[in-house]
């Protein structure tokens, strides 16, 4: 088990994962945080940022830090904003994002059913000329989104009915937290690497922040018992975001070679988490599966379109990405199978 003063300790011996390598003199050097802690950020963006080191070499090397590592992750975007750090890796509503599409980022209720919704929204449907706009405004360059893993509860006491949530004190992201309140859920804030200390203590009652893969990879599954089959999400959407004067900075082939780098980081996480999503409900020993029926969970989808309603009044932009979400998922359900099943 990690604490908080574990992590920091550890992180001041410079670990090889995080020890920064001997440049050449005029080597590129970024400093890159993520949101995920150091169990989970080993599949969410290791991976790209080793590659991108060893094919830049000489010219360019991105040191990784996880998450609260360097600033707190609800600071993570002023500290880019400034040059403090050079890029990063989150949701939008996690780094507390000053733009109109922050409530859009990590699990917008229902906006997905599958991963694959999420870079065709984004690529296919409109959002990333959205994103790109909105973080030009404010100094930031919007790189590449991509999916993660689907919103689920894993909670020590079994959720098996609406009412069944009133009360517990959840880890969620901000969203989620605000949507999920009118069911009785109490969202609680932490740092990331405290959760698992907290649901051992009884500070919180379960986690909505992740789907089981990422229960079992970080520790959750160990300090849970049980995994509500029903999400709020079907994919979190997160982004490799930079600092606009470092972005610019760069010459072309090294931006072409960072984008070519999130985008098999993207690829990677659709089968690790789809994969290990079911693998897990199939084999996994350590939480019981168990599930709200379809017919009470339909007041939780009915509630999401009227939130829906309440995030679009707030703004134009805000109205945009709504409408965007409205036509894709009436699009989808047009579709048929393997689209949509209902």
């Amino acid at each position: 088990m990690t604490t908080r003063r574990k992590f920091i300790a550890g992180a001041a011996t410079a670990p090889a994962a995080l020890a920064t390598p001997a440049l050449a003199q005029g080597t590129i050097t970024w400093r890159m945080q993520t949101y995920a802690g150091a169990a989970l950020a080993e599949h969410v963006v290791q991976g790209m940022v080793d590659n991108f080191n060893k094919i830049a070499g000489d010219r360019m090397q991105i040191e990784l830090f996880y998450a609260d590592q360097l600033v707190p992750t609800g600071e993570l975007f002023q500290a880019m904003q400034r040059g403090t750090i050079d890029a990063v890796q989150s949701d939008d509503d996690s780094m507390a994002s000053p733009t109109e599409v922050t409530v859009f980022g990590g699990y917008f209720p229902f906006a997905s059913r599958y991963s694959l919704d999420v870079p065709v929204l984004f690529n296919q449907y409109g959002l990333n000329e959205i994103w790109a706009e909105e973080y030009e405004k404010v100094g930031v360059k919007h790189i590449s989104a991509g999916a993660w893993d689907p919103c689920h509860f894993a909670t020590k006491d079994p959720i098996q009915s609406l009412a069944d949530l009133e009360g517990k004190r959840i880890f969620t992201f901000p969203t989620a937290g605000r949507f999920l309140s009118q069911f009785g859920v109490v969202p609680v804030n932490l740092p990331w690497e405290d959760i698992e200390v907290a649901v051992q203590t009884g500070e919180l009652d379960g986690i909505a922040w992740s789907g089981i893969t990422e229960d079992y990879t970080v520790g959750w599954a160990d300090v849970t018992n049980y995994f509500l089959t029903n999400n709020i999400s079907g994919a979190w959407a997160g982004s490799f975001f930079a600092n606009m004067e470092r972005w610019n900075e760069l010459p072309e082939d090294l931006q072409t070679l960072f984008r070519a780098c999130c985008d098999q980081s993207h690829y990677y996480r659709q089968y690790w988490y789809w994969g290990g999503e079911a693998r897990l409900r199939v084999h996994g020993e350590k939480l019981e599966l168990t599930s709200i029926p379809d017919g009470e969970w339909a007041k939780v989808e009915n509630a999401a379109r009227e939130f829906w309603e309440e995030i679009a009044a707030e703004s134009d932009t805000k109205r945009r990405v709504v409408e965007i979400f409205k036509q894709y998922n009436a699009d989808m359900e047009k579709a048929g199978r393997p689209y949509r099943y209902g």
